[in-house]
């Protein structure tokens, strides 16, 4: 009997496990295929809570975090950790995801063991270096070492094509809309107990996150201050605001926020509670990726706290606009969709452009044909 072909999913931070937690769970229940979940706990806390969720249990577990880990420190530590994981066991593909830094290293690694990779979440691109930091240099060196692409939505697999990416290119949607059908009940209790009491039929919840390295400083000052003048200018609103563990984070937004009034900043919380957050939340402002794909599924239109987006797809479809991160226009933005029923209902109806809930489906069919398991290609995602 042929034995199993043996695919390795390697993620190690939060957004990462959320999306990769669908395919995770679909590889596993195919019967001609071994699945392997390895982690690295670049985000410790938050990464625990999403595989206790999915009830996965990792069969490596590279545990790397430390406190104020550096971007060297993190890669360096994937590298090595992974170059000891491939060595012990050498699977026929390694899924890696998005642009993290596990992701970069996880790549890197299987390339010096010449493993072939899939790349999921491939293609998504800015074209400036340094925004985001340090993801799109990270994305970028993935595509240039893996074989097989996974990509969102056209415009992702045009970017891939547009650099004469190597490897097999497939359109499958996001896998993040897979984990929606997961985890937003109609008929829920929030764990943290700052969500539980809110009122969300009688005032307007605004969902809030910001922590990206590159708002850090004036920035993030700037975001905060623009939540001040949306709670001075509207006694209906509620701000709920969890905040990053990352010191640079907290050390902004905690002297500008905490304790005011109608703001309301709770620790990071649990996926289950932000997922029905959002579905039940009046607005998103987020400098979140993957929040640009989850909330135009709920319903959700979004300000993006950014300068740019690698997700173009969404403001060209009207579920998302770019507000930047001055004070006066994240103000101004968020201030129209709350007096403007019109505008409102245009971006929280628009169809969103991510995906429907098949994206694990058409990457576990690829994995298939690449393994010689199967002829069939996987049907593309008929998306932007």
């Amino acid at each position: 009997m042929k034995a199993k072909t043996i695919v390795m999913s390697v993620f190690g931070a939060r957004p990462d496990a959320v999306k990769m937690a669908p395919l995770v769970k679909r590889l596993a229940a195919d019967p001609e295929i071994h699945g392997i979940c390895c982690v690295t706990g670049q985000h410790r806390q938050m990464l625990d809570g999403i595989l206790n969720h999915f009830g996965i249990k990792p069969d490596y577990d590279l545990d790397i975090m430390t406190p104020r880990q550096s971007l060297a420190a993190i890669t360096a530590k994937t590298l090595t950790g992974m170059d000891g994981v491939f060595s012990e066991l050498r699977p026929d593909l390694v899924l890696t995801h998005g642009d993290t830094s596990t992701g970069f290293a996880a790549t890197l690694a299987a390339f010096y063991h010449k493993i072939p990779v899939g790349h999921v979440e491939a293609g998504l691109r800015t074209g400036r270096l340094y925004s985001p930091f340090p993801e799109e240099i990270n994305r970028q060196m993935i595509s240039r070492m893996a074989s097989l692409h996974f990509c969102p939505t056209r415009v992702n697999k045009q970017n891939l094509e547009n650099e004469n990416t190597p490897g097999k290119i497939y359109v499958t949607g996001n896998t993040v809309i897979d984990a929606l059908s997961m985890t937003v009940r109609e008929v829920y209790s929030f764990a943290e107990p700052a969500l539980r009491g809110l009122d969300f039929e009688g005032t307007r919840v605004l969902a809030v996150t910001a922590h990206r390295r590159e708002n850090y400083g004036k920035p993030l000052k700037d975001i905060c201050l623009a939540l001040l003048d949306l709670r001075d200018a509207n006694p209906d609103v509620v701000i709920v605001y969890p905040v990053h563990l990352s010191p640079a984070v907290r050390d902004t937004v905690m002297p500008l926020l905490d304790g005011q009034e109608r703001i309301v900043l709770t620790e990071p919380i649990g996926l289950l509670d932000m997922h029905n957050l959002i579905a039940r939340s009046y607005l998103v402002l987020t400098d979140s990726g993957g929040l640009q794909e989850e909330a135009p599924a709920l319903g959700k239109p979004v300000l993006v706290l950014r300068r740019e987006t690698e997700r173009p797809e969404a403001v060209a479809a009207g579920t998302v606009e770019l507000a930047g991160v001055a004070r006066e226009n994240i103000a101004g933005m968020a201030q129209k969709l709350l007096d403007d029923e019109g505008a409102y209902r245009r971006m929280a109806r628009a169809v969103n452009p991510y995906g429907d809930g098949l994206a694990s489906e058409r990457i576990a069919q690829a994995v298939r044909r690449f393994a010689g398991l199967t002829d069939e290609p996987p049907p593309e995602f008929d998306a932007p």
